[in-house]
């Protein structure tokens, strides 16, 4: 299969674009219907001999071409509308009849506060532009009127709300919320990205079984205000360590994502408050309110770190580098349960609740490493924690 992406260089065309390209070089293999020998990328670099050739040879056609931030609104008619007719005239002189996928927009129902927009006026006239051509040369055709799109390399200013605010607040930059309340439709691109594969397999959720209308059924409603509040936590991970609570699948997971990727490099490194004494050190790298948090214990050797119980915090020690012996004995009891463990085999001990517990680097040269899980964050107002020797 010869596939044609337009408006390849585009904030949709790139992601698509990689994702087919992982198809093809096999790296992604979820997809086995999905042959592709070609895959070929129109933008306003390329020619007019560029399009009659890759128009000439696709089997399938992406069009995500057009422009919704012109200096001038009668570029809205030349880019989203003139160009798909273009497009048609070529693939009509050379009889080709292949599948297309149209990019429309939200705001081509003109209803509401879409009543006169330009932009949506013109997006509905491509729309009306292949169903006409769709009756004619009974090509199937795929049209999706997309909500805002928000994920990784959207322009900030341009493409998107949630692209500025994320490239803004990654970069220290100011932003400007006209009102809050103001709840928009958002759909992630690796969600539409989905959604595009399935139509190389036909199998497009259509909107009725004859329309030729087209939706992603996995959008989020979600206010300028919530958006900002979650960039704004998200910034002070490095200090605090708390993770945000991102379900699978949920808003918050995919904007993160996104946030992340708008970093500038030196903010895709933060370091630690590390608190070290004579028997090495211990630095807290991850927080979590529901899930506890994530520790690196650094033992000197021959130290023994630890010697204290809790009521009902557990914890899980895994030595990563180094050899120690992890000791413990259930409060009122003689009894001590001993095990020996390194990074060469790498294994969980679980800290028992009621059970004071220690840790000891067996080595007389080397460093032991010790990663530590506790199922709930440090509480100085309630540490649950007592010294008791083994």
């Amino acid at each position: 299969m010869n596939i044609l992406v337009l408006g390849a260089e585009g904030f949709v065309g790139k992601n698509l674009v990689c994702a087919l390209n992982n198809i093809k070089q096999n790296k992604d293999r979820r997809y086995p219907e999905i042959i592709i020998d070609e895959i070929f990328g129109y933008d306003r670099n390329s020619s007019e001999d560029d399009l009659a050739l890759y128009c000439s040879k696709a089997d399938f056609i992406f069009n995500f071409a057009g422009v919704n931030r012109p200096k001038d609104v009668s570029e809205f008619i030349k880019g989203n509308c003139d160009f798909l007719g273009r497009v048609l005239a070529i693939l009509k002189g050379c009889k080709n009849n292949c599948p297309m996928v149209l990019s429309s927009s939200v705001q081509a129902t003109l209803e509401g506060r879409f009543a006169d927009s330009a932009y949506g006026l013109s997006k509905k006239a491509a729309e009306d532009m292949l169903i006409k051509y769709s009756e004619y040369t009974s090509a199937r055709v795929m049209i999706y009127r997309f909500p805002n799109i928000f994920g990784k390399w959207a322009r900030p200013n341009y493409n998107s709300a949630v692209a500025t605010f994320c490239h803004n607040i990654a970069n220290d930059l100011p932003i400007t919320v006209n009102d809050e309340s103001t709840v928009l439709e958002l759909l992630y691109i690796d969600d539409l990205i989905e959604e595009m594969l399935m139509c190389l397999m036909a199998k497009e959720h259509r909107i009725s079984k004859f329309s030729r209308f087209c939706s992603v059924s996995a959008t989020h409603k979600v206010s300028l205000g919530e958006i900002v509040k979650l960039l704004k936590n998200f910034k002070t991970f490095p200090e605090t360590l708390m993770m945000p609570e991102m379900p699978k699948g949920s808003f918050e997971s995919k904007l993160y994502s996104t946030y992340l990727s708008y970093l500038p490099k030196e903010s895709a490194i933060h370091s630690f408050e590390t608190k070290s004494d004579s028997r090495g050190s211990f630095t807290e790298l991850i927080k979590s309110e529901k899930l506890g948090q994530m520790s690196v214990n650094i033992s000197l050797p021959g130290e023994t770190k630890g010697e204290h119980w809790h009521h009902s915090k557990w914890e899980i020690f895994i030595v990563v580098s180094g050899k120690a012996r992890i000791d413990m004995r259930k409060i009122g009891s003689d009894e001590i349960l001993s095990y020996t463990v390194s990074g060469d085999a790498i294994k969980a001990v679980y800290m028992l609740p009621g059970y004071t517990h220690s840790i000891t680097n067996l080595s007389s040269t080397e460093k032991l490493v010790t990663l530590m899980w506790a199922n709930e964050t440090f509480d100085s107002n309630k540490p649950d924690t007592y010294y008791e020797k083994l």
